[in-house]
């Protein structure tokens, strides 16, 4: 576990809280700490050293209490149970409490310490320590905000990662029934016929497996797996669908040192064949082109479409969970276009690379 992510456990209430978050509040409170001295600097030349250390430690221990007392024990009794009236009178009269205590101190600093050198009246005074402390108030509530936006958030992507790590098993894990179906079958002809195909057949369908249960556990891969991977699973529809189906796969450009999501390429080519040459019986087609510029990949796949067969632009399930991911992957990097004629169904996905 990362040091700043080790929990602390606070004295009294027993509640625990992170080293990151240890070091948050200790940082505002410094620079209160360090604005409250400042402003009263001239206390050491008025009240002398001691009187000023006094008036610095008693202001900020004070704050700090109403502080969290303010967090810890209002804000989740009164505020976040949606009791405004209850919440803002205990901070009212936290404040309060904290006005009188105070002032019994600046009566005694100003009225018999610095005596005639103070200028301002009790009315300026209470003025000045109840805004000023509403003002230091706010900033903690603002702060514990940004700091639970900010854990809601980490939480949040860290879900986020979870759920499309989950996804990517999930593809990993799911062949085509159909697919290895038809693969094996075709398998077993050729072993019947004692065909030279066969060993090829094993060996793409053992790479693609490999692909599926061990690289594809990554983050991202190497883009030329993802190509390979591409190409297997081409060659083997090819042995399915014969002869009465053209399928090709051109690469352009330099994917050597590019990295890509595992089975991100897939989806486009199992849609075109599951909606286009799967549902022909001759004389269907399926073409890919995958382009690999200095800041572009761009994957084209066309296929035919049967008379009648009209996907009305849809794209089936695939392509849905496609963008889903590339939104979590790519946010702002990517683009995603399909277009359909009466004979045609192409899509077209663009990546930026960082």
């Amino acid at each position: 576990m990362d040091f700043l992510d080790r929990t602390l456990k606070m004295p009294f209430s027993g509640r625990t809280i992170t080293v990151k978050h240890a070091l948050v509040h200790a940082a505002y409170w410094i620079l209160i700490t360090g604005f409250f001295t400042y402003e009263k600097r001239y206390l050491i030349y008025k009240a002398s050293m001691p009187y000023f250390v006094i008036c610095v430690i008693g202001r900020i221990g004070l704050l700090i209490v109403i502080a969290y007392l303010n967090l810890h024990y209002f804000l989740p009794r009164f505020l976040l149970r949606r009791r405004y009236g209850a919440y803002f009178g205990a901070v009212l009269a936290s404040i309060l409490g904290y006005l009188i205590i105070q002032g019994f101190y600046d009566y005694y600093l100003y009225g018999f310490v610095i005596g005639p050198q103070r200028n301002s009246d009790w009315v300026e005074t209470l003025s000045y320590n109840f805004f000023s402390t509403l003002w230091y108030l706010g900033l903690m509530v603002a702060l514990k905000l940004a700091i639970d936006w900010y854990e809601q958030q980490r939480v949040f992507q860290q879900i986020v990662v979870e759920k499309l790590q989950a996804e990517v098993n999930f593809l990993r894990s799911q062949v085509n029934p159909h697919f290895l179906f038809n693969v094996l079958n075709n398998l077993y002809a050729l072993t019947l016929r004692k065909s030279d195909l066969a060993p090829d057949v094993v060996l793409r369908l053992s790479e693609m497996m490999e692909y599926m249960l061990y690289d594809s556990d990554e983050a991202f891969v190497p883009l030329e797996k993802e190509i390979g991977y591409l190409h297997c699973y081409l060659d083997l529809e090819k042995l399915r669908f014969g002869d009465h189906s053209d399928i090709s796969l051109a690469t352009n450009g330099e994917p050597g040192g590019r990295e890509i999501a595992p089975l991100l390429l897939l989806p486009l080519v199992e849609n075109a064949v599951k909606h286009g040459v799967s549902r022909q019986e001759e004389s269907s087609w399926l073409h890919g082109a995958l382009q690999v510029d200095r800041d572009t990949l761009r994957f084209s796949v066309s296929n035919s479409l049967p008379p009648g067969g009209s996907r009305s632009g849809k794209g089936g399930i695939g392509l849905v969970n496609l963008r889903r991911r590339l939104d979590l992957l790519y946010p702002g990097r990517y683009s995603l276009e399909t277009k359909e004629t009466s004979t045609e169904y192409r899509a077209t996905l663009a990546i930026s690379w960082p």
